[in-house]
């Protein structure tokens, strides 16, 4: 497995994902990295995470701009000013041709070199947790958007025909949550914003202490020592020819 990314001048950098917080959880230190390298980065989150909650005063309404209003501050973090939101109901998305349609249309505007989604493989996860089915259903309905939808000129035509955007190829694809990865990315010296841009989450995470400690005890690369930890996000990498 290498643990350097690839040295291609990709510049331009999309993380797509269902919820407000995926980002971060799944990218967060990839992502600070990538930004204090002057990549341009652009957040699209397919939902506003209104389900995300056990409130029984809190509305739809209320619990998407909470959420929305903490992705704009953890992507902040990061200096991401784009933030996207498509609105899809949260805990309800399927690869639908809606769908994708929509995200082959936000990637023909936005161009990415990378998009960053979730393996829609990965239906479990090693420690016993059991992946949301809306990160599953992103990734299929990204992939499928990515290649061959957002390439294709007469895929979806009346996006080039009507709304005048070209076809566009994205040259990477990095695959978060997986369980069969080809890279890690060393983001020790990112850990802290990571953690710092999980925080501005504050409506999902209630033991800020319990939060960093899992995800010191998640990322760490067992290759290095405990007195001196790495610390790793890891990806299957897709290169499109």
């Amino acid at each position: 497995m290498t643990n350097t990314t690839d040295p291609l001048p990709l510049q331009r950098v999309m993380a797509l994902f269902a919820h407000p917080d995926d980002p971060e959880f799944f990218a967060g230190g990839t992502l600070q990295k990538w930004a204090s390298e002057g990549k341009s980065l652009v957040y699209v989150l397919v939902t506003s995470g209104d389900k995300g909650t056990d409130d029984p005063d809190m509305t739809r309404e209320r619990l998407m701009a909470i959420r929305e209003a903490e992705q704009r501050a953890a992507a902040a973090c990061a200096g991401v000013e784009k933030v996207i939101f498509l609105h899809y109901a949260d805990g309800e998305l399927e690869h639908t041709l809606d769908l994708r349609r929509d995200l082959t249309r936000v990637i023909r505007q936005e161009k990415p070199d990378i998009v960053v989604t979730n393996d829609p493989q990965t239906y479990w996860f090693r420690h016993g947790a059991i992946n949301h089915p809306d990160h599953r259903a992103i990734g299929e309905a990204a992939l499928s958007a990515i290649y061959p939808s957002a390439r294709d000129r007469h895929t979806f035509v009346a996006l080039w025909r009507d709304e005048k955007l070209e076809p566009h190829k994205v040259r990477q694809v990095y695959l978060a949550g997986t369980l069969n990865p080809n890279l890690k990315v060393d983001i020790t010296p990112f850990m802290d914003r990571k953690l710092a841009a999980i925080q501005e989450h504050r409506s999902q995470v209630r033991d800020v202490e319990a939060m960093i400690q899992r995800q010191r005890t998640n990322l760490r690369d067992p290759d290095f020592g405990e007195e001196s930890p790495r610390y790793v996000e890891q990806f299957r990498v897709l290169t499109l020819r």
